[in-house]
């Protein structure tokens, strides 16, 4: 056995010097390592004012693929509630598959490799039939079809509002989403990081590090209504995208909406809209508020989806002011007719 290299005791003078050499060391290689693990430098420890937005949007080539597609289950059900319900109720993956391939197929928008991030709306401790979560079987599917087209891993998060851990059982998208290899990741304190968000009302803010570090993020929101900002889909499930106290920002809930759909950029938007939550919400709780629409909507302009997904409760895109915010940031158009809609 080797024995230490003998050495002649230090003065304390010495020792002390020594000891201020390594901290300068082990400062600077701690400094880094946090540049180089902060993809982009996007955290508030990176100094800097300026706003950082995550873009995860494709070129999506080629120009004649559609903008937008819309699989209906039962024709005419979006527009009036007392038109018939079909005699077998569709399955909502066989949905999600349409409006995807009508889309032009995953390959689109995953490339081999990727890391996806799936955000639905799990905000709540409700059952499939309350419809104030996204339906687990559209959750599984979207992830499903991420997988074929390359993605290495799929992730499916939210920042729920009741107690995570009965939200996403409850919901059953856990469960759903695990069960096509997903993986599945509860909210916590060290899973946000502070970022500048640079929005009007949303200045600076902790945000789920999942979604910053993701390569492609999908968002798969429930279409359903809200009691403050009357309609709630793709723009507003990003405020399951924070942390913090979230409910100070209903104060001003139109311009933080806008503000993080600035923020996050989604490659793609699927509206469940198979059932819809149709009074009293956001949370619901009887089952009588919600209806079966059995529509499932893919499109690549959040804001346009929005516009779309408003009617199915009733409500005009002019009525709400955070599309408008939206569409003067150039996040999309709330004429949804005007883009390249296939009928699914």
């Amino acid at each position: 056995m080797l024995s230490p290299p003998q050495t002649s005791p230090l003065s304390r003078r010495e020792a002390i010097t020594r000891l201020a050499k390594v901290g300068l060391v082990l400062g600077s290689a701690g400094a880094i390592g946090k540049l180089a693990y902060d993809r982009g430098g996007m955290d508030l420890a990176r100094g800097g004012s300026a706003p950082q937005t995550r873009d995860y949007r494709e070129t999506y080539p080629p120009a004649d693929l559609p903008q937008m597609a819309i699989a209906r289950g039962a024709p005419g059900l979006e527009l009036d509630p007392k038109a018939p319900l079909p005699a077998a109720a569709p399955d909502p993956a066989s949905l999600v598959l349409r409006a995807i391939t009508a889309m032009g197929g995953m390959k689109r928008f995953i490339s081999n490799g990727d890391i996806v991030v799936v955000k639905p709306n799990i905000g709540w401790d409700r059952t499939p039939a309350h419809a104030a979560n996204t339906n687990p079987l559209v959750v599984a599917e979207v992830v499903r079809l991420a997988y074929d087209a390359g993605a290495k891993t799929v992730v499916v998060t939210d920042a729920s509002c009741n107690e995570p851990g009965r939200c996403f059982q409850r919901s059953g998208i856990w469960k759903a989403a695990y069960d096509v290899g997903a993986d599945v990741v509860l909210p916590s304190e060290h899973r946000f990081r502070g970022m500048r968000l640079g929005g009007e009302v949303l200045h600076e803010w902790p945000v789920y590090k999942a979604l910053v570090e993701a390569d492609k993020v999908i968002n798969v929101p429930v279409a359903k209504h809200h009691n403050l900002s009357k309609y709630t889909g793709a723009m507003k499930n990003w405020y399951g995208a924070l942390g913090g106290r979230r409910n100070r920002l209903h104060q001003n809930i139109d311009v933080s909406i806008a503000d993080l759909a600035t923020f996050m950029r989604p490659t793609l938007t699927i509206i469940d809209a198979t059932r819809v939550l149709m009074r009293n919400g956001p949370q619901g709780g009887n089952i009588a508020d919600a209806r079966d629409v059995h529509i499932v909507c893919a499109s690549i302009d959040q804001v346009a989806a929005d516009a779309w997904g408003c009617g199915l409760i009733g409500r005009k895109p002019e009525d709400m002011p955070y599309l408008a915010m939206g569409e003067s940031r150039g996040l999309g158009t709330r004429n949804w007719k005007s883009l390249r809609v296939a009928d699914a």
